[in-house]
């Protein structure tokens, strides 16, 4: 810390001092990484590398020595980026998304891998599992969830026939934006966005814009480029995409909750190991008796195994049949997620894990 007598010089000076160690210390530490790789053996590529629970771990370290002034969530992101840097030295991971630039996906693709990871922009959802499964990408990243409007049930429904695994999980604050060509609310006659995000706006184009056509399209990104080539219409997308458009902010926030988050999956090819604080993620679906849903949900309690979260689908296997989505607490590997599983797949018609992976960091 500086006393009185310290100038700006002397305290530039010991910043410049700093950053020199930082690089020194990076550098450093991308050496090692490359110590990695030749332990490991030739002609691997990045995704032999990538170790989801080893970089959580990681990470989760970061979190616990972090004592300010930078928020948690800064520094995770510092450490992600060094991360990402180091792993791509040779071949960067390729990540497929929902497109085009400058959507919400991508914005998570970025959180959690890092800008050194190729992001591939794709055109649906299923396109991105399409992707994965055919090795064109190494993972993909798909909604699944927002704490406004619930389960993306696409994303759901890809698992019922996908055979996709999850390795990850990526929690995004959403901020909405209204952008347009002249940046003027007066000059709004037209609005696009996402399905999802017109949900999550709703309350604010009726109070705003009560007399404006909305319009639904593929993705927020797609509505930013409706709008960069119509000078009456708007979209509703984040600050990212109107900076990839260049289109001007008309209001932020635009969303209806202050807490708009949503929830993203990783998804690959693998089971990962555990990393110390994990998710299991089950497909269940059952046999039609009494009591069909009790003998799936009961075992979890009596090894000590929380549920987090539960959503019923049409189970594409026969009229009124239904699968069950179920996140659980803990890693597959768990001797109580195990016994948990055991005891279940006794009594329903199919049980698969669809994965198991580390709880999303801030």
């Amino acid at each position: 810390m500086t006393d009185s007598k310290t100038s700006l010089a002397d305290v530039r000076t010991r910043i410049d001092s700093i950053d020199r160690q930082i690089q020194e210390l990076i550098s450093e530490r991308a050496n090692w990484a490359r110590e990695v790789a030749k332990v490991k053996g030739e002609g691997l590529s990045a995704i032999d590398y990538y170790r989801p629970e080893r970089e959580a771990h990681v990470l989760r370290m970061v979190v616990d020595r972090n004592h300010g002034p930078l928020s948690d969530t800064e520094v995770v992101r510092l450490f992600r980026e060094i991360m990402s840097s180091c792993l791509a030295q040779e071949d960067p991971l390729k990540i497929g998304y929902l497109g085009p630039e400058g959507t919400f996906s991508e914005q998570a693709v970025r959180k959690h891998f890092g800008h050194a990871a190729y992001g591939l922009p794709l055109g649906s959802i299923e396109e991105v599992f399409q992707e994965v499964a055919n090795e064109h990408a190494d993972f993909g990243v798909v909604p699944v969830e927002n704490s406004g409007q619930g389960m993306i049930q696409m994303t759901l429904d890809m698992f019922l026939t996908s055979k996709a695994t999850i390795c990850g999980e990526i929690e995004l604050r959403v901020h909405q934006c209204l952008l347009s060509q002249s940046g003027r609310l007066e000059d709004v006659h037209r609005v696009y966005a996402h399905a999802q995000s017109l949900q999550q706006c709703k309350t604010w184009l009726r109070v705003n814009l009560p007399n404006t056509e909305c319009f639904a399209v593929a993705s927020n990104a797609e509505a930013a480029r409706i709008a960069c080539h119509d000078d009456t219409a708007a979209a509703i997308a984040g600050e990212s995409a109107g900076k990839v458009y260049r289109i001007k902010t008309v209001a932020e926030g635009v969303e209806d909750r202050a807490d708009n988050t949503t929830r993203f999956l990783v998804i690959g090819r693998d089971l990962f190991p555990p990393s110390g604080n994990d998710r299991t993620s089950l497909l269940v679906t059952v046999n039609d008796k009494p009591g069909a849903l009790y003998d799936v949900l009961s075992p979890f309690a009596r090894h000590g195994v929380s549920m987090n979260r539960i959503e019923s689908r049409p189970a594409h296997t026969g009229k009124w049949q239904y699968a069950f989505f179920i996140d659980i607490s803990g890693h597959v590997q768990d001797d109580a997620v195990q016994a948990s599983i055991k005891e279940i797949e006794g009594s329903v018609a199919q049980l698969r894990v669809l994965g198991a992976y580390p709880v999303a960091l801030p």
